[in-house]
């Protein structure tokens, strides 16, 4: 039974004791954005759910962030078809960002449970929830879809799907789709291209089982909007081009740069080499997929067991003028270069017998994560000529003069799940089941130059962390009474395995050097979390209305500390104690008539720090402050009315003040957000002329991102946070300008 919230299909599972409050957004919600748009750009229209991005489709992968109830994205847990996405991250370690693993037009619908329950899920960092992609099927019928769609600052985005419907007799049926998404940076120069193929096939087996395969390849090369830091925005404004034009004009200032003859203004910045740089670029590959087996083996017992694999090369770049190249120039790139390489296995009982639904289940992953930072030459300008050619930030860099470090990890992941709901009445159920984890990480080979990090530099390697818990336990309850009314609770734990990445890049204890290592490794244990929650909720013809409380215990809070420049920055990965979170958010849906939809929510978040932290023998006071990037109150609303094939809408959201630094001491004013939307629907255009009966359905849209022009903040913390002013916080560049008002349409042809 699904009881939707919105005339959109914002619905609520009533059915919520295995994941919680689930709540799904499906694919007609989806459409309704500018083509091509991040799923979890709609997800963030959820109480109690912030979504950032530095551009409207919510694609830059730098800039993409997304909180739920004040637990960022690495510590929510994210799967595709139940294939684990891993860590949402910039640079992916054991995952794949989802608007890589799947086009937006594929997803059929998306899962959101916000609490930390979800125990069958193929996750070790759901601490804060789950995010649980579904794919569309092929269709029974042969036909297809394309999606034009095209904005301002030259963006197109192109969607084409062949369905194959029923092949034979058997059913089976399979699609194949290719997006394109284009455009240009909204300041500054350079490109944002992605592409992307994804396949699904289906084999129906009797009437109740089936063996299905997706696949999925995608390839992005963005250029990415560079880090601002406050002193940026209050001396040189929010739309400061801060990359120089990269033609050779721009490649001259960026030389004059880094020998100290600065543009103008630059005088103001106490940072001002680090203030604009010439680019900064992602190009990523990825190839995943997996082989999925639903058997029902009798009318009690299903099997469920999926194959998946994946691999991810990756090349993330950045001119820089702290070192210089061989030949002279005082500028050189330096590329990270990651590498993915993983392949796992989820095998899953269901029975049911009287009142009981048992399940249970294991997953197990094997990861080789790769994370070497290499420089490559870049040209120098001597009486006016280039010494070489500029090279294609956007190509494959090849032959690089020095490597700066590198590090290789080698992660081993199980996990196991029982549980049980029971049906007390039929409208009353009971669950409760629990979850092992045991996950061990090693990294090795080592290496940090010391011409660029300075003499006796070492990272760490030949080092080991195992997270070890045999007992995490989830209850949870429903109980429907009298005809519209809803009453549940969901108590957990969760706990975090610990991170990876790049030296100095996340919140990974191993990414550090081997002197930090061995300062914080005595103190370091695996984050976990206790979740407590109690919900309301009454859904009818006309009103549909929630109230959500919870309550935290965030334990053994890893965060990484960084002081100084951004490029060279002092940074440890420290236990900064526990976090106590208590929230509520509140919603209520109002459908007055047929077609006219009105929602309004809030959120209130008091997330605060219970310990202060002594880093570097300094005691900063964070003891009670509001936990740093994510706001204490938000408020959401959307307007929308349907009549006949015509559909249009306007929302609006405002996010509270948020702290850049740890001790509150520097924060981010909040803002108000406004978007607006009209599609129509032509129908079968059989209707206007029997020659184009194969045309089943056109859909026209046209969009409005951030309607007002607001001038704001949106990703914060991407680079870490600062402890506080004294500290350096007012130059620390950790924060993206969010988009002007830009403009989006689209049109869309069904077969």
């Amino acid at each position: 039974m699904v009881v939707s919230s919105t005339s959109e299909q914002l619905s609520v599972a009533a059915k919520r004791l295995v994941h919680g409050a689930v709540e799904t957004v499906s694919q007609k919600l989806l459409s309704q954005a500018p083509a091509g748009t991040n799923p979890m750009k709609i997800l963030g229209s959820l109480p109690g759910v912030m979504f950032q991005s530095d551009d409207p489709q919510g694609l830059n992968t730098w800039s993409i962030q997304i909180f739920m109830h004040g637990f960022q994205a690495q510590e929510l847990g994210m799967t595709l078809d139940g294939m684990p996405l891993g860590e949402l991250a910039y640079r992916n370690y054991n995952g794949l960002n989802p608007v890589l693993a799947i086009s937006s037009e594929n997803v059929q619908r998306v899962n959101v449970s916000q609490s930390a329950g979800a125990e069958d899920v193929a996750a070790t960092n759901n601490l804060g929830g789950t995010l649980a992609y579904i794919s569309s099927d092929p269709h029974n019928k042969f036909g297809g879809s394309i999606r034009q769609g095209f904005g301002s600052y030259s963006n197109f985005h192109t969607f084409i799907r062949m369905d194959s419907g029923a092949l034979n007799n058997s059913g089976s049926k399979f699609y194949v789709s290719y997006m394109r998404n284009d455009g240009q940076l909204w300041k500054g120069y350079g490109n944002q291209f992605s592409q992307q193929v994804n396949a699904k096939f289906v084999q129906p087996i009797g009437q109740d089982s089936r063996i299905s395969a997706f696949f999925d390849w995608s390839d992005i090369h963005q250029f990415t909007l560079p880090d601002a830091s406050p002193e940026v925005i209050q001396n040189l404004g929010y739309n400061v081009p801060d990359y120089y034009n990269g033609r050779q004009s721009g490649l001259q200032a960026a030389i004059n740069a880094a020998n100290g003859i600065y543009p103008a203004g630059f005088d103001k910045l106490a940072d001002k080499t680090d203030s604009a740089y010439y680019e900064a670029t992602n190009n990523t590959q990825d190839l995943f997929g997996g082989i999925k087996a639903d058997i029902r083996l009798n009318d009690r017992l299903t099997w469920n067991t999926t194959a998946y694999g994946h691999g991810e090369t990756n090349q993330t770049t950045w001119t820089t003028p702290y070192y210089p190249s061989p030949n002279g120039s005082p500028l050189s790139e330096l590329v990270k270069e990651p590498e993915i390489r993983r392949f796992g296995i989820i095998s899953q009982l269901h029975y049911n017998i009287a009142h009981n639904e048992i399940g249970g289940g294991v997953w197990y992953e094997n990861n080789a994560y790769m994370s070497p930072m290499n420089a490559y030459s870049m040209p120098n300008i001597v009486d006016g000529r280039l010494t070489s050619a500029i090279p294609d930030p956007l190509g494959n860099w090849t032959h690089p003069f020095a490597e700066i470090y590198n590090q290789n990890y080698s992660t081993n992941t199980f996990t196991a799940f029982v549980n049980d709901t029971y049906h007390v009445l039929p409208n009353v159920a009971l669950h409760f089941g629990f979850k092992s984890v045991l996950s061990t990480t090693r990294v090795g080979d080592g290496y940090l130059n010391q011409a660029y990090y300075g003499a006796g530099s070492r990272i760490a390697s030949s080092e080991g962390l195992t997270t070890a818990e045999a007992f995490l336990p989830h209850i949870s309850g429903d109980w429907h009474f009298l005809r519209h009314h809803e009453l549940f609770f969901d108590i957990s734990e969760n706990v975090h395995s610990y991170a990876e990445c790049g030296y100095k890049l996340c919140v990974s204890p191993f990414a550090v050097s081997q002197e930090a290592f061995d300062q914080t490794k005595s103190s370091l244990h695996p984050e976990t979390a206790w979740t407590y929650a109690v919900g309301y909720r009454y859904n009818d013809q006309h009103i549909g209305a929630s109230v959500y409380a919870y309550r935290t215990n965030f334990n053994n809070r890893l965060q990484q500390i960084t002081s100084g420049s951004s490029i060279n920055p002092v940074s440890t990965v420290a236990n900064v104690g526990g976090v106590t979170m208590n929230g509520v958010d509140a919603a209520l849906t109002i459908m007055p008539i047929e077609g006219l939809s009105l929602t309004n929510s809030i959120s209130y978040n008091h997330a605060t720090y219970d310990n202060n932290i002594t880093e570097a023998g300094t005691v900063y006071a964070i003891k009670g402050s509001q936990v740093v990037n994510y706001p204490r109150f938000m408020y959401k609303s959307r307007l929308s009315y349907t009549w006949r094939g015509l559909l249009a809408y306007v929302d609006g959201s405002y996010t509270g003040t948020r702290n850049y630094s740890y001790t509150g001491d520097v924060k981010v004013p909040g803002y108000w957000l406004a978007n607006a939307g009209v599609e129509y629907s032509l129908g079968n255009m059989a209707k206007y002329s029997r020659r184009l009966d194969a045309i089943k359905n056109v859909v026209v849209s046209f969009n409005v991102a951030n309607l007002s022009n607001s001038r704001y903040i949106s990703t914060m913390g991407e680079n870490g946070n600062p402890m506080n002013i004294a500290s350096g916080a007012m130059s620390f560049q950790s924060m993206l300008v969010g988009a002007p008002r830009m403009f989006f349409g689209s049109i869309r042809a069904d077969f």
